[in-house]
């Protein structure tokens, strides 16, 4: 079994997607007006309006509700992202910080109210965690589920909520750093240029 996504039920969705677009500097994939992915190779970040919800059954979700589950991005810099990223967000709950498992994290909240978490391993340990390859059948009897990883440089969108990008996409190749490269900015990737999966702490 492979962990796919999670589903953000909003009722703000243009600028729900806008936003998460501006933090990831990946581009929205729109299937429908009610529904958007940021797809990374490690998982995806589906966000979807509120109608959807009685797809599913009345009542089952509500949009700007969530207090226990964070939504967490490796990133390459979290220091450099957080000065990337500083002046856009309105509720910084913690800056840069190097927690006692070695990941130094930024959390802040989205405009609905959901805890993000962006990180960066700063220990030898905690780099040998995201390091170590997951168990066999990626990940069953005790692997922990990855992350993939959001680089630091690239700018801000700068689009309007609710404008849908240009799906034009160009050849995609690696950096120096074995990251995944588009259009010249380092983009998301699930493991590293020697195999090695990308693990969450």
């Amino acid at each position: 079994m492979n962990f796919a996504s999670i589903r953000i039920i909003t009722a703000q969705l243009p600028r729900l997607v806008a936003f998460y677009e501006d933090v990831t500097g990946l581009p929205a994939d729109w299937a429908t007006p009610q529904f958007a992915e940021l797809r990374t190779p490690a998982g995806t970040l589906a966000l979807a309006d509120t109608t959807t919800v009685s797809l599913f059954g009345p009542g089952s979700a509500e949009p700007a509700a969530n207090r226990s589950a964070i939504i967490e991005f490796l990133v390459d810099d979290v220091d450099a992202t957080y000065a990337r990223l500083a002046d856009h967000l309105d509720d910084i709950v913690t800056p840069p910080t190097t927690m006692p498992w070695g990941n130094r994290a930024l959390l802040f909240r989205d405009p609905d109210g959901n805890l993000v978490n962006l990180f960066t391993p700063v220990t030898e340990a905690a780099r040998a965690r995201q390091q170590a390859p997951l168990g066999r059948d990626h990940g069953q009897g005790g692997g922990e589920a990855r992350h993939g990883q959001v680089g630091a440089t690239q700018p801000l969108s700068g689009r309007r909520a609710g404008q849908q990008p240009d799906r034009a996409v160009s050849e995609v190749g690696e950096d120096g750093a074995g990251r995944a490269v588009v259009g010249g900015a380092p983009r998301v990737r699930g493991e590293r240029a020697d195999g090695a999966e990308i693990r969450s702490p």
